[in-house]
């Protein structure tokens, strides 16, 4: 394996040390108060998995899978595809598992879930009886999705017609 890849394995493990946390730590605090009163009207704090649940309990099935499958369990088949790509001896399979993991890449929304909290935080700081705060499970996300995208940037699968072969050709004399 070349040096390459074997950067784009640590770095998809390094992803999923933090996709952990990321998911389960509190991302987002939303506040509402009034200025009359000393006290807020609405005060919550959510992690990723929270969210799902919530949007569940609440019957948001459809946003609900969605995040859940964006954001949780698209990136770790894309790590655990990684692992197989790896593997993975036959040329054509794993070329095809890579253009697959690729592909799949571009629909792991995880990146596009992280700007949308930050700008959910963005739009509770712009109104005056709103008040946002990030906390460590956002950037633990954030983490992921940088790495986990870096690590995908590395791994390179040659075409199955550049892969060098394992046996050696016939010599003729």
């Amino acid at each position: 394996m070349s040096t390459r890849n074997w950067i784009a394995v640590g770095l998809t493990i390094v992803s999923m040390a933090l996709i952990i946390p990321g998911l389960r730590s509190d991302a987002l605090t939303i506040t509402a108060t009034m200025p009359l009163l000393k006290k807020p009207l609405y005060e919550e704090t959510q992690s990723i998995l929270r969210a799902i649940r919530r949007l569940y309990d609440s019957k948001n099935y459809f946003v609900a899978g969605l995040v859940l499958l964006f954001s949780v369990i698209v990136p770790f088949i894309k790590a655990g595809l990684l692992g197989v790509i790896m593997l993975t001896k036959n040329p054509m399979t794993k070329y095809r598992l890579y253009l697959f993991v690729r592909s799949v890449s571009k629909w792991a929304m995880a990146d596009v879930f992280a700007v949308g909290v930050f700008i959910a935080f963005m739009a509770g700081n712009a109104i005056d009886n709103l008040d946002a705060k990030l906390h460590p499970g956002f950037y633990w996300f954030i983490g992921y999705c940088v790495i986990s995208n870096l690590s995908f940037q590395f791994l390179y699968v040659p075409p199955p017609d550049q892969a060098p072969t394992s046996r050696m050709a016939p010599t003729t004399s």
